[in-house]
């Protein structure tokens, strides 16, 4: 019954958990658990992996096939990526920049965005903000 708080005791309390970050892998491990069961089904949660048959429990619900692009629309679509990159290349870097500076400061990002957009692509959008912020690692 008390099993987490013993854990919590043996790690010199909150602060010692803290400082290890016990809680954090604590959280993460849970987080992890539960996604886990709600994606492969274990945990079923009606309208999210789970739903009811507006027909009555009896009557069957047609699968929707998955659709993957071909070879030929993945390729359409890097180069279609690469040639917005190559019209906007001269607008790009400045772009980033005024997106970087407004994440650096604390300003509004969500408005530079709104201009970078324009001009740059996901992930150049992503790589300028990771320089500014860093990336997320899950702690191990």
């Amino acid at each position: 019954m008390y099993k987490e708080f013993e854990l919590l005791a043996e790690r010199g309390g909150v602060l010692g958990a803290m400082e290890t970050m016990y809680q954090r892998g604590k959280i993460q491990e849970e987080s992890l658990h539960y996604e886990t069961r709600k994606h492969d089904g274990t945990l079923p949660i009606v309208g999210v992996n789970m739903f009811l048959n507006e027909h009555g429990a009896g009557a069957s619900t047609p699968v929707a096939p998955l659709f993957r692009a071909s070879d030929e629309e993945q390729r359409a679509q890097v180069d279609a990526v690469h040639a917005f990159q190559a019209r906007h290349a001269n607008e790009a870097p400045e772009a980033l920049q005024r997106l970087q500076e407004a994440a650096a400061a604390g300003g509004n990002v969500f408005a530079e965005l709104l201009e970078t957009v324009q001009v740059c692509s996901l992930g150049q959008i992503t790589r300028a903000l990771y320089e500014v912020g860093g990336q997320y690692r899950r702690h191990m």
